[in-house]
C-alpha cells in the first residue's frame, strides 16, 4: 500500500554549457531522495529539466553563429545525456522550449496582469548578464553584481513589473507558520534579514534589449522574464492551466514535497515563487531545499576559474556508483563538500574497497570455501550475535529518519555503521578458526549466515544511492530478497539456498597510478580540443585564463623521470610548485632566476606524487621546447594580458 505522493523537484540546469560535477551533485542528489521514497512505500513523481531562455544563451549562441534553438537543442541533449550516466531515474525532464510550457507560461502572464499584479513602467538599474539578475545601486558590492562579482552594466529600458511587495508580510507570515518550509534553518534566516525585513522591491518581469524568450502575449517587442518562465516549470510540467482545467498530474502531486535548489538561487525560489503561486492561488511547495554546494578543493568551481571536473570524466576513471557514493557522502546537509581526484581516490579506498568490498568478498569467499557455497541453517547463538542483528534490525529506521529531514550523507553513514560492525564482527568470532573444527561447525553457520543477512540488510539500503552496487551485492548473496518490507526480519537469505561467486566490488586504487593516468588523459583531451588557429574567441574565454608573472628560484629533477622537474616559483604574494616536462631542453642551472609566465589558475594535480600548482608557457617545435620569457625585469604577480 502506497505511502502516499511525493513530488520532487531540482531546479531546471541553465543551457548556457555542460554541466560539471557540482552542478551534476544536484541531480544525484534528487535521484536519490526519490529512489528511498519509492522504496520505501511512497508514489513519486521526480521532475528535472533544462531553462533554456535569456540574454546569456542569446549572446553564447551568437558567438559559435548558431540560432538559440539549436544551440540549447545540443546542451539540453547533453545535460541528459550525463543524467542517464549518472543513473537518474527522474519521471519527466522538462524544457522550457516545449510548446506546452511556453504557451501555459504565456497565459500565467497574461493572468497576473489582468487581476493588477503585473504593471507597465521603467526599469533603470543594473543588470548583471550571467546571473539574469538586476541590482539597486545600494545592492552592488565595490559595484559589481553582489552574487558572481563580475561586471554589470547600466541598464534602463520599458518593462513589465510583478507586485512583490504586496506580498510581502503575507509570505513572511507563511513562513514564520511554517518553521520547515526553508531549510536548512541558516537559509530561512537569510532569506528573512536581508530581503524580507528591509522591504521587497516590486520584480521587473520581462525585457526589450533581446528577443530569444517567451512573447508577452500582447506586447510582442517584449520578452517574459527568466525567472518567471524558469520557474513556472514546477506546475507546467504536471500540467496546471491557469483557467483551472488543470491535468491529473498536476492534481495528484502538487504541492511539491521539496524544491531542491542550490544555495545561489534561494532568493529566487524562496521570495519570488512563493509570491507567484499566491497571486496565481495555489498552494504553496511544502518545502524549498537549498543545498550547500561541491567545491573543487577549497574554491567554488565555475567554469571561469577554469578548476571544473566533469561527471562523465569522473565516471569513466571510478565508475557511477563511486562517483554516486562521493557526492552524496561529502557534502553534508547545510555545509559545502570538496571535491578533489586525491579525495575521490582516498575514499573509494577507504570506505568503498575496505570496508564495503572486503566485507563482501570475504564473507562469499568464506561460504563457498567451508560450506561449498550453500547457506546453512544457523546453529549456536552467542550473545556478540544478538548486537550484531540489533543493530541490522535497527539500522532502516536509522536510515529513514535521517532521509525524511534530507539527511543524505548521514543516512549513509548509518549503513556503513553498520558495515564496519559486520567487520569488527568477522574479526570478534574468528570464523577462519571454527571452520578448522569440525565440531564447531554450527557455529561457523551462524556467523556466516549473519554476514550474509548483515549484508542483505546493506544491499537493500544501499539502492537509492549506489544502485549498480547494491545489485551487484544482491546477486553475490543470490537472493532477490530485496524490498523495504524484508527488511522487517533478519531471516531474509534463504537455508539451503546457494550463493553467487565472490566478484570484487571495489578494487584499491594506487594513487600515483591513477593520477598520473588521469593527468596524461586530461593532457590529450586538451590537446584534442585545442582551438585552431583560425577559430575566433571572445575577451570573456580569454579572460578566464590567469596569466601571471614568476621568478623561478630553484629547481631539482624528480627521481625515476626524464623529463619532468619540480620548480619552485615565486609569484610575488606567494611561492608556488610547478611540475614540468622541460628537462631535456634544460638544466636545472639555465632555468633559476629566469622571469616566466605561468597560468595561475590551473587545478593543482599531483604528477609523480609531487603536487604541481600551475604550468609554464613555452613553445615547442622540431628544436624542442622553449620556455616564454620576458624581455624586462618584471615584478613577480603581474598580470599578463
Amino acid at each position: 500500500m502506497s505511502k502516499g505522493n511525493y513530488y520532487i523537484t531540482t531546479a531546471i540546469v541553465y543551457t548556457s554549457g555542460k554541466p560539471h560535477i557540482g552542478n551534476t551533485y544536484e541531480a544525484v542528489l534528487a535521484d536519490s531522495i526519490a529512489r528511498f521514497r519509492r522504496m520505501s512505500g511512497y508514489d513519486v513523481f521526480y521532475m528535472t529539466g533544462t531553462d533554456e531562455h535569456g540574454q546569456k544563451i542569446q549572446m553564447k549562441a551568437a558567438e559559435q553563429a548558431m540560432e538559440p534553438k539549436a544551440f540549447v537543442d545540443g546542451i539540453a541533449a547533453e545535460i541528459q545525456r550525463i543524467w542517464g550516466i549518472m543513473g537518474s531515474s527522474h519521471d519527466k525532464f522538462i524544457r522550457t522550449t516545449d510548446p506546452l510550457h511556453e504557451k501555459t507560461v504565456q497565459r500565467i502572464f497574461e493572468k497576473l496582469y489582468a487581476q493588477g499584479d503585473i504593471y507597465e513602467g521603467i526599469y533603470e538599474g543594473w543588470y548583471c548578464t550571467p546571473c539574469e539578475s538586476f541590482w539597486t545601486e545600494t545592492q552592488l558590492e565595490a559595484g559589481k553584481c553582489p552574487d558572481c562579482g563580475r561586471e554589470v552594466v547600466k541598464s534602463r529600458e520599458e518593462s513589465y513589473f510583478f507586485r512583490l511587495s504586496k506580498y510581502r508580510d503575507r509570505l513572511m507570515k507563511h513562513i514564520e507558520d511554517n518553521p520547515h518550509f526553508i531549510q536548512p534553518e541558516s537559509r530561512k534566516n537569510e532569506m528573512i534579514n536581508n530581503f524580507l525585513k528591509p522591504g521587497l522591491q516590486d520584480l521587473c518581469v520581462s525585457r526589450t534589449s533581446f528577443d530569444w524568450g517567451i512573447k508577452v502575449p500582447f506586447n510582442k517587442k517584449h520578452v517574459i522574464y527568466v525567472w518567471i518562465d524558469a520557474l513556472s516549470n514546477y506546475i507546467t510540467g504536471l500540467g496546471y492551466d491557469p483557467d483551472g482545467n488543470h491535468g491529473e498530474l498536476f492534481g495528484k502531486y502538487w504541492p511539491a514535497d521539496v524544491h531542491l535548489i542550490g544555495k545561489d538561487i534561494l532568493r529566487f525560489h524562496t521570495l519570488y515563487w512563493p509570491i507567484m503561486l499566491m497571486a496565481l492561488g495555489i498552494e504553496l511547495p511544502k518545502q524549498i531545499f537549498g543545498h550547500p554546494w561541491l567545491n573543487m578543493g577549497a574554491g567554488k568551481m565555475s567554469k571561469s576559474r577554469g578548476n571544473v571536473i566533469y561527471a562523465d570524466d569522473l565516471v569513466e576513471f571510478f565508475g557511477v556508483d563511486a562517483v554516486r557514493y562521493y557526492v552524496l557522502h561529502e557534502t553534508p546537509f547545510a555545509q559545502d563538500g570538496a571535491i578533489t581526484y586525491d579525495l575521490i581516490i582516498e575514499r573509494i579506498n577507504s570506505d568503498l574497497a575496505n570496508i564495503l568490498g572486503n566485507l563482501v568478498n570475504r564473507t562469499i569467499t568464506m561460504v563457498n570455501k567451508y560450506f561449498g557455497g550453500v547457506v546453512l541453517k544457523p546453529g549456536d547463538r552467542e550473545d556478540i550475535d544478538d548486537e550484531l542483528i540489533s543493530l541490522a534490525l535497527k539500522t532502516p529506521a536509522a536510515v529513514e529518519e535521517k532521509m525524511m529531514e534530507l539527511r543524505v550523507s548521514d543516512a549513509i553513514d548509518e549503513i556503513f555503521t553498520l558495515l564496519r560492525r559486520s567487520n569488527k564482527y568477522i574479526d570478534e568470532t574468528s570464523p577462519w578458526l571454527l571452520g578448522k573444527d569440525e565440531a564447531r561447525k554450527g557455529r561457523l553457520a551462524t556467523v556466516l549466515y549473519n554476514l550474509l543477512e548483515s549484508i542483505r540488510f546493506a544491499a537493500v539500503l544501499l539502492q537509492p544511492f549506489m544502485p549498480e552496487t547494491a545489485a551487484r551485492m544482491l546477486r553475490q548473496l543470490n537472493t532477490g530478497c530485496s524490498t523495504w518490507e524484508s527488511l522487517a526480519d533478519f531471516n531474509g537469505i534463504r537455508v539451503n539456498d546457494t550463493v553467487g561467486k565472490p566478484e570484487i566490488l571495489f578494487a584499491r586504487i594506487d594513487p600515483e597510478v591513477m593520477l598520473g593516468e588521469i593527468s596524461a588523459r586530461n593532457e590529450k583531451k586538451e590537446e584534442k580540443e585545442e582551438v585552431k588557429i583560425n577559430e575566433t574567441i571572445i575577451m570573456e574565454d580569454f579572460a578566464r585564463i590567469k596569466l601571471r608573472t614568476a621568478r623561478i628560484t630553484s629547481v631539482e629533477k624528480i627521481e625515476g623521470t626524464d623529463k619532468l622537474l619540480k620548480l619552485s616559483v615565486d609569484m610575488g604574494s606567494e611561492t608556488r610548485q610547478i611540475v614540468s616536462g622541460i628537462a631535456s631542453d634544460y638544466t636545472e642551472k639555465e632555468l633559476v632566476g629566469k622571469n616566466i609566465v605561468v597560468i595561475a589558475n590551473l587545478m593543482p594535480i599531483k604528477l609523480r606524487g609531487v603536487l604541481s600548482e600551475g604550468m609554464i608557457l613555452a613553445a615547442e617545435d622540431q628544436n624542442g621546447l622553449s620556455i616564454v620569457t620576458l624581455d624586462k625585469d618584471v615584478k613577480p604577480g603581474s598580470p599578463v594580458r
